[in-house]
């Protein structure tokens, strides 16, 4: 009875954590890390917002994003959750400008980027901003 019993929880976990694997999704694209490279020069090298490239490697990426090695595979974006409208930003710009420019809404720009604070006075020289005008789906299955 004890085995027929072991057998059938086995069986139960076995299709438990096949179905949450399931549910991740893909990686729409990937890059392989080349020695100078840093977040902010990945994602303007594969047109990915830098929010994105943090978010969805962050099991491997520091918040710093100083720990990149040579030769490894870095996930740019989900199966419906990838944006590859960005604007690599220069010093003087606004959030406005740039959302104008894009063809796109501040709410939708700030949406994207949740990173970016409501006045927009945290974004820097380099970073990637996604520009889509429409809201992408981050973390939703």
């Amino acid at each position: 009875m004890f085995a027929r019993f072991a057998f059938v929880l086995a069986a139960v976990a076995s299709v438990a954590s096949a179905s949450v694997l399931a549910r991740a999704p893909a990686c729409a694209r990937t890059y392989t890390v080349v020695s100078g490279d840093n977040c902010d020069i990945i994602s303007a090298k594969t047109s990915t917002s830098t929010y994105q490239l943090t978010t969805v490697n962050a099991d491997t990426i520091n918040a710093q994003c100083t720990n990149l090695t040579v030769g490894e595979v870095l996930c740019l974006g989900l199966v419906g959750q990838d944006c590859r409208d960005v604007h690599v930003v220069e010093s003087g710009d606004v959030c406005v400008d740039i959302a104008n420019e894009a063809g796109t809404t501040l709410s939708i720009l700030l949406a994207n980027n949740p990173n970016v604070d409501s006045t927009c006075s945290n974004i820097y020289p380099g970073e990637v901003l996604c520009t889509a005008n429409v809201v992408i789906p981050y973390g939703s299955d």
